[in-house]
């Protein structure tokens, strides 16, 4: 592991995403506050019948979320409460979700009930499908996946990935379209004098971003079948999961806690203290 503390890049993206496995906002700048990026995955479906969360890492059953996009309808503010958020269906029409049968439009589309959750279950979990890969913890089969008391995220409240580890992986698998959607990061920092998986060596230590916030790396992100799923233009790849399972034991960018909140904005420094 280094060592070496510095600068290690700047903000090329910020992205948050109000409605969990739904496409999701780049933005030009976010708040950042005890509990992640504000605004980011507040909200999910509920699967009626099961009582889990949606989640497109289910694709058989939910993969069509990835053809969903949610967007608030005016920029969030720290201190109050969160605006409506729109919903773009995969057939064009939007809802918000203060709107009447909301619930029936997404059980429609979905061929099964679900509700919409503006709060997270004590105790939520989803199921999880693992591919036919080498370096998978799991084969060909489903699990259930516990998520963090009381929240959507599925591990950690703050995603950072570095356009080094994106550079990586497009050198170990060619064909693939390596682009930033596919990891739904909420953070991109463009690598300064670094090559490789480069967050690996940030674990345990803590970014400073711009002036204030301070971001504490707690682990790796382990990554699922989503990565490999279609999504506009991008067509379905098992390769982007397979280079990443047999070269960085299936980890693509980092989690991380907050240590310290404020505003975050493209172009600001990133610094390893």
């Amino acid at each position: 592991m280094s060592n070496i503390a510095g600068d290690v890049g700047s903000v090329a993206a910020v992205w948050r995403y109000p409605v969990k496995s739904m496409m999701g906002e780049a933005l030009n700048a976010a708040e950042v506050t005890e509990r992640g990026l504000l605004g980011d995955r507040p909200y999910a479906l509920v699967d009626a019948e099961t009582g889990k969360v949606v989640s497109a890492k289910k694709p058989r059953k939910w993969e069509k979320l990835f053809e969903f996009r949610a967007s608030f309808v005016e920029p969030p503010l720290s201190g109050q409460r969160l605006p409506h958020v729109r919903i773009t269906f995969p057939d064009g029409r939007s809802m918000t979700t203060v709107e009447r049968g909301l619930d029936e439009a997404f059980s429609d589309a979905f061929g099964r009930r679900v509700t919409f959750a503006t709060a997270a279950p004590d105790k939520p979990s989803l199921e999880e499908y693992w591919p036919d890969l080498e370096g998978l913890t799991y084969r060909e089969t489903v699990t259930d996946e516990a998520m963090p008391e009381g929240t959507f995220f599925d591990l950690g409240l703050v995603h950072v990935l570095t356009t080094a580890t994106l550079n990586r992986l497009r050198e170990l698998h060619p064909p693939g379209r390596y682009e930033v959607r596919r990891f739904r990061p909420n953070i991109v920092v463009a690598s300064t004098g670094s090559a490789g998986f480069v967050e690996n060596d940030w674990v345990d230590r803590t970014l400073a971003i711009g002036e204030k916030v301070r971001l504490r790396v707690t682990g790796p992100c382990p990554r699922c079948v989503k990565t490999t799923l279609p999504q506009d233009d991008l067509p379905k790849d098992p390769g982007i999961l397979r280079a990443a399972a047999q070269h960085n034991d299936a980890n693509v960018g980092v989690y991380a806690s907050v240590e310290q909140d404020g505003a975050i904005r493209r172009g600001d420094s990133v610094k390893l203290l």
